[in-house]
């Protein structure tokens, strides 16, 4: 089975879609076999790599939902290797259309079953959220990686994302585990940045990936073309540092071997995560 790692901030702007959809794009530009799975309604994933999910029937929330399996909702990309499972606005609604459904947590883990093996990697970009979504996403992975802005509220949020891990961990996927967090948005001129990722690195210590990517015009400018930078400009120093990030990722391996996913017996899990309650006393 390749891997499957879950791309996850619950803070937004951070570069989730940024960093999964370039990852995957330099992880195929080196022969891997790989997948973007777009669990975020914005479905800026799939724009991103090239995809108008407008124009398809068929998207991740009729995945969710079982009307489809994830084989109708593939598309390749312009770049060979690479394919993503898109995402559109009415995937918002699953959340409210799954709450009575039964092993709610675990619709993607199902899905993805049948084609784990299809792929060297599969990523999952996740909405900036902690709901249902998100948590269909880290029980459906055994990787988590963490993009972290280089900002002064970088940890602000870890510690909580941290303790939600750890109840997934728990309640429905034992073998879940950080493998990676990625500083991003980094801006060398300023001595904030170098700050905040030595604070990072002193915190979570070799989780904490080698190659920092650095904040650039044709970052920004890639998405409205409606390609990864290392298609848009494969020799500026964005594209540059993710084809080294993912040689990084790559070379770290699989954690760990798979261990047996449990099935969720009731909503108890997930309840946790949508209540504001069960975040209180997080660790910080």
């Amino acid at each position: 089975m390749g891997r499957i790692i879950a791309v996850t901030n619950q803070k937004g702007g951070v570069g989730k879609t940024t960093t999964a959809v370039n990852l995957c794009a330099a992880l195929a530009d080196s022969g891997h076999n790989t997948l973007l799975v777009d669990m975020d309604p914005q479905g800026n994933a799939a724009t991103g790599a090239g995809i108008d999910p407008r124009i398809f029937e068929t998207s991740m929330y009729q995945v969710l939902l079982g009307s489809a399996e994830i084989t109708e909702c593939i598309r390749p990309t312009d770049i060979e290797n690479f394919a993503v499972a898109p995402a559109r606005l009415e995937m918002s609604g699953a959340e409210i259309e799954l709450v009575t459904a039964f092993s709610r947590e675990l619709k993607l883990r199902h899905a993805l079953a049948p084609i784990a093996d299809d792929y060297d990697y599969i990523f999952i970009d996740c909405p900036p959220s902690l709901g249902l979504l998100t948590v269909n996403a880290l029980s459906a992975a055994v990787e988590i990686l963490v993009p972290v802005q280089c900002e002064y509220y970088a940890l602000e949020g870890l510690g909580q994302l941290l303790h939600n891990v750890e109840m997934v961990r728990e309640g429905l996927n034992p073998a879940l585990v950080i493998t990676a967090i990625v500083m991003v948005m980094h801006d060398a001129r300023t001595r904030l940045a170098a700050e905040v990722v030595a604070d990072v690195r002193r915190h979570f210590g070799e989780r904490v990936c080698r190659v920092v990517i650095p904040r650039t015009v044709r970052l920004s400018e890639a998405p409205s073309v409606g390609q990864p930078v290392t298609a848009y400009a494969p020799n500026s120093r964005g594209a540059v540092a993710y084809q080294e990030l993912a040689r990084e990722i790559h070379e770290r391996g699989n954690p760990h071997p798979p261990v047996q996913p449990r099935e969720a017996t009731n909503h108890a899990a997930v309840g946790e995560f949508a209540t504001p309650q069960s975040f209180e006393g997080a660790a910080t």
